[in-house]
């Protein structure tokens, strides 16, 4: 994200910081009134930390306009985020965990990374954070993933480094903790990104403190051990980047690694540039793309097949006065890029990071949130892209504005999507109609009587299912109890000396239901 970022935000004129606020209060009081059927203090909770799959129906998820993507679950950054400054989210990566299949969200902030298992995507789970490694802190951190392990920069935040954390230390977490990095690779001060070539394992890190703020080559094939192995200069800042070893129809480059870098600059000389960067201590300048109307070359991506190249540019809705425009490369032959065709989109959003998967193509969009576009014409002059649904994350407005979606991950196998929102933290949806069958038989299958409740209640089964497990945690994630092996129909949950609040009972590790202790 721009470094002027800054200043926009911290002189914001106070009446519009009123008018801000007062339209969200008005936006709240009517999602209560909305609710007004529920308690009141359910009703709270649930709105900052909500569970409940929510379906896009005639427009809306919630609060949220949508189309064709359903709202899963929502954490909000005051749970994320330390208290470190002024929170708010940024960048977000995924996890698999290759020993069960288990999702985790892991997003950055402004003062630290937060980790959430979102293996239930109605019910995440917050397992923590890791706190900025030198108590600076700023708009831009970021984190990628390699080996298991979690790799996170920040930007303009000082000697800060690159931390490198563990990610199975998640697999014992029973409460959230606060955790510390397994090592940090010190090469480096303030980094504006990271990108990760896994096939290789290599980092790129870009818009640092050396190497002119071009790309920092570091091997990281030993996580624990990451080691700087050179860099490359000569085409300046890099704001942001790609990383392939390369399958595409220019042959003469199968098996290269090959950098595409997004080279933002405020002198109009913005460009896209795509290096050889096989051998790291003699990478090799390719070619270089410009396009009319440049604000900022912010960040893009490759098609599937390498053949095409999806950009954005962030400051030219600013600048121009356009709507959200992505810009499509044409990449068949390497040594000669050329502009292919450009989108733009339904509103003048500032568009942000974009992200292929298969034939779609998924744009944080700011203050538009979450906009999908279907790429099977991505090689046509004109229309290239047809956006074929959304979520948007900042229901207010569409307006040109520093606020909303900051970034995607829609790469877990579970068709789960994350993305990280500026001041509403992290969203959970999926494409709707896409959750299995079963997933709806299991939330009827049990019943958990009364609720609310000041006894101990009592879950029942229906239909022949079994409980086999229980777990009960409150609304940060916190084990309350924990039954295994039960094996009965009917169970009465002990339930004694709780606290007042939402609790959350996971049964058979499968369906999650909302319990009111009162």
């Amino acid at each position: 994200m721009l470094k002027f970022y800054w200043f926009i935000r911290n002189n914001v004129k106070k009446s519009q910081f009123f008018y801000y606020s007062f339209n969200f209060v008005q936006l709240k009081s009517q999602f209560i009134l909305k609710k007004i059927n529920f308690l009141l203090v359910a009703c709270i909770l649930f709105h900052s930390f909500s569970f409940a799959q929510t379906t896009c129906n005639l427009g809306f998820a919630d609060i949220y306009p949508c189309n064709n993507y359903d709202l899963m679950s929502n954490v909000p950054i005051s749970t994320l985020a330390n208290t470190l400054g002024n929170p708010e989210g940024s960048d977000i990566w995924g996890w698999t965990d290759p020993l069960d299949g288990k999702e985790y969200a892991i997003m950055a902030t402004t003062n630290s990374t937060a980790f959430v298992d979102i293996s239930n995507p109605t019910s995440p789970v917050f397992l923590g954070r890791l706190d900025t490694q030198n108590g600076n802190t700023n708009y831009w951190r970021d984190v990628k993933v390699y080996n298991n392990y979690a790799f996170i920069v920040a930007d303009n935040v000082g000697a800060h480094g690159m931390q490198v954390f563990d990610l199975t230390n998640l697999r014992t977490v029973s409460s959230p903790q606060t955790f510390t990095a397994d090592t940090v690779f010190n090469d480096v001060g303030s980094c504006h990104n990271i990108v990760i070539n896994e096939s290789m394992g290599y980092a790129y890190l870009v818009g640092c403190n050396t190497f002119s703020g071009g790309p920092v080559f570091v091997d990281i094939s030993n996580p624990l051990a990451p080691t700087g192995v050179g860099g490359y200069a000569d085409k300046g800042y890099t704001h942001d980047a790609q990383v392939v070893t390369y399958n595409g129809p220019d042959t003469a480059y199968s098996g290269h690694e090959i950098l595409i870098a997004s080279n933002g600059a405020f002198s109009g000389t913005d460009k896209v540039v795509i290096l050889d960067v096989t051998d790291k201590s003699n990478p090799v300048f390719i070619a270089e793309a410009t396009y009319p109307n440049a604000g900022y070359a912010h960040q893009g991506w490759f098609t599937e097949d390498h053949r095409y190249f999806i950009m954005g540019d962030e400051t030219d809705e600013q600048a121009f006065g356009m709507n959200s425009r992505t810009l499509v490369f044409d990449f068949l032959d390497l040594d000669n890029p050329i502009l292919s065709s450009t989108y733009n989109g339904s509103s003048a959003a500032i568009d942000h990071n974009g992200y292929v998967k298969d034939d779609l193509f998924f744009l944080a969009n700011y203050r538009a949130g979450m906009r999908v576009m279907d790429l099977s014409n991505v090689g046509a002059a004109t229309n290239s892209l047809t956006e074929v649904g959304y979520f948007d994350t900042y229901p207010a407005n569409n307006n040109t504005s520093f606020n909303g979606a900051w970034s995607i991950y829609p790469y877990f196998d579970s068709g789960n999507i994350i993305i990280s929102d500026i001041e509403r933290g992290l969203f959970v949806v999926r494409k709707s109609g896409t959750l299995n069958t079963e997933d709806y038989d299991l939330e009827s299958a049990f019943t958990i009587t009364p609720n609310p409740t000041h006894s101990n209640p009592k879950v029942e089964s229906t239909n022949g299912y079994v409980i086999n497990s229980l777990k009960v945690t409150n609304a940060l994630g916190q084990c309350i109890l924990t039954k295994n092996n039960i094996q009965v129909t009917e169970f009465v949950i002990p339930l004694n000396n709780l606290q007042k609040g939402m609790y959350f009972v996971t049964l058979n590790n499968a369906v999650t239901k909302k319990l009111l202790y009162n």
